[in-house]
Formats: C-alpha cells, structure tokens, sequence
C-alpha cells in the first residue's frame, strides 16, 4: 500500500502536465492576425526575401504577391514557417520568420 499512493500521486501529476500542454493553442504559439491598420512597419516580400525577422510583440503587415495581412507575433515560438500563417496564394515559397526578443524580454525584471 505504500507504495500504491506514490505511483498514483505521479500519475496524476503527469497527467495534469500533459492537460496543461495539451491546451497550448496555436495562436499561444504563433501570434495571432491582425488588422494591418495596427502594423508598425511593412514587409514586402519579393524574390530576393530570403528570410524574415521580427521583435516578439510586434505587429507587422506583410505584402506579398499582391496580398496584404497582418500578424501579431506575440506568441511563443521563435521561429516558423510563414506560410502557416500567410493567406493562400500569399507565397510563392518557403520562407522563415525569425522572432527575436524584444527590450521587456531583454530586461532584469
């Protein structure tokens, strides 16, 4: 019996871990849209954009192939692909954005 309450106690404990990771969204991940009214800078893509960086936080308006969106890169991940994000037709390419850390995530808190 002893060792029955241990192993049970783990066991939840794992498993509300994976509940806790199991609701990470994609948006918790990635940012999410945005109205490009709220960009602070645009980026146009052309065929010489070999890569993409960005400051977590910031929200950007990217112009590509005659399509315009916006997106928050307020999320979590440092980097990904941008045509998970980009409306179809958008790219015409693979290309990466890079999402550095901002001044806050920079600072002695």
């Amino acid at each position: 019996m002893r060792l029955f309450v241990p192993a049970v106690a783990a066991l939840t404990l794992s498993a509300t871990s994976l509940a806790a990771i199991a609701s990470v969204t994609e948006a918790d991940m990635l940012g999410k849209p945005a109205q490009a009214s709220a960009a602070q800078r645009t980026i146009s893509i052309d065929p010489k954009t070999r890569w993409i960086t960005v400051e977590r936080g910031e929200v950007v308006k990217f112009v590509a192939n005659g399509q315009e969106f916006a997106w928050a890169f307020n999320g979590m991940s440092s980097s990904f692909d941008l045509d998970r994000i980009a409306p179809s037709g958008a790219l015409d390419r693979h290309l990466k954005v890079y999402v550095w850390p901002n001044a806050e995530d920079l600072s002695d808190k």
